[in-house]
């Protein structure tokens, strides 16, 4: 219980962990010296990209200002902005409107790829106050209008002023810098080094300070390297914690391709993706690429007293990072969740972490690692 509240204490005090920051750079030297406590020698596997810094995100209506974030994967406006009709999103205003979770953006997505809008205002809704950004999966190969985020604070505001269609004027400027980031990348050598290797990886950047999204699988990761470390496993397994999840999982791409052909060629991947940890709405979701993997996962989980409380169909892409690896055609276990403060900038230790329910999955999936080292 100490260990999970210095490790996700230590890492909501970093700060934001976007991509390419300064809190980045230094997050990754603070998870380094965690592999080196452990006995396992880390690797700073280093990689470029441009990254999004933020000049101006504002919209003007009604003679409010509001404060928001671009798309990191969409365009800009230019310094003067730009002024219009707001109406809602699929309308012929020049401006729309959508509403939308900070996971799921269908809608959205596609009027942006039509050109129906000059810009676009996304209140972003988490279910909680806040401004709750979308990942930029289009992060290498941005389109679009300009869509500017903001919190659903600003929703009666907004939503009423579309309705009148009211006239706003939307200011979106970014520039790129160029710069670098790393994964923090181990191994623990197996007694068989002709066996495949297991992969154990988790993502470390995000929006915000990140406590219950990331600091679950911070901590469920150097679990199973401590317990790796003394178990003598047969096969060797190799550990990344990666950074560029939000911007498209630019972090993992890089692993998958310095590691030419590992996704189909491991033994199995155990993905610690986000929210598990979550004491606000918090739940667990299992996922597998394989009906044995999945009760392997259910039965440790069960084991442990936290059991799934919901489990991916086997026929379905997987979310989060687990998702490359079905693409790639590898076999996993995934373990993420639900979580009421899910891209919020509230999501800090300890309020938001529920640390016994991090223990035991902790627990269980350290079992999983131990069942598949084996030869």
């Amino acid at each position: 219980m100490e260990r999970i509240g210095n490790i996700i204490g230590a890492y909501d005090k970093q700060g934001i962990h976007r991509t390419g920051s300064d809190v980045d750079s230094a997050s990754a030297d603070w998870l380094a010296g965690e592999f080196s406590a452990l006995g396992v020698t880390p690797e700073r596997s280093t990689y470029s990209l441009d990254r999004v810094d933020v000049v101006t995100a504002t919209a003007t209506v009604d003679g409010t200002t509001l404060d928001g974030l671009p798309r990191f994967d969409g365009g800009t406006t230019g310094p003067d902005g730009l002024t219009g009709k707001l109406g809602p999103i699929g309308s012929d205003a020049p401006v729309g409107l959508a509403k939308t979770n900070p996971r799921s953006t269908p809608e959205v997505e596609e009027t942006r790829r039509s050109g129906l809008h000059q810009a676009i205002i996304q209140i972003t809704d988490g279910g909680r106050a806040g401004l709750c950004p979308i990942n930029a999966d289009s992060f290498t190969d941005p389109f679009g209008p300009p869509v500017l985020q903001v919190s659903n604070e600003h929703t009666a505001l907004l939503e009423k002023a579309a309705a009148d269609g009211a006239t706003v004027s939307v200011t979106v400027e970014m520039t790129r810098t160029p710069t670098t980031s790393d994964n923090i990348v181990g191994r623990i050598d197996g007694r068989d080094p002709s066996l495949a290797p297991l992969v154990v990886m988790t993502p470390r950047s995000g929006w915000w300070s990140c406590a219950s999204e990331r600091g679950g699988g911070l901590v469920v990761l150097l679990e199973i390297m401590r317990t790796l470390s003394t178990a003598n496993p047969d096969r060797t397994a190799i550990f990344t914690a990666n950074s560029g999840h939000e911007l498209g999982h630019l972090g993992l791409d890089h692993f998958i391709e310095e590691n030419d052909g590992i996704v189909p060629s491991a033994h199995c991947w155990i993905h610690l993706g986000a929210n598990f940890g979550s004491g606000i709405d918090g739940k667990a979701h299992l996922q597998g690429s394989e009906k044995d993997l999945l009760e392997l996962g259910r039965a440790q989980m069960q084991e442990a007293g936290a059991p799934p409380e919901y489990e991916t169909p086997l026929d379905q892409r997987p979310r989060g990072e687990a998702r490359n690896i079905f693409d790639h055609g590898g076999r996993y276990v995934s373990l993420l969740g639900e979580n009421g403060l899910f891209h919020n900038p509230d999501d800090h230790w300890p309020d938001a972490i529920d640390v016994d329910k991090t223990a035991r999955l902790a627990k269980a999936f350290s079992a999983v690692a131990v069942a598949l080292s084996a030869a």
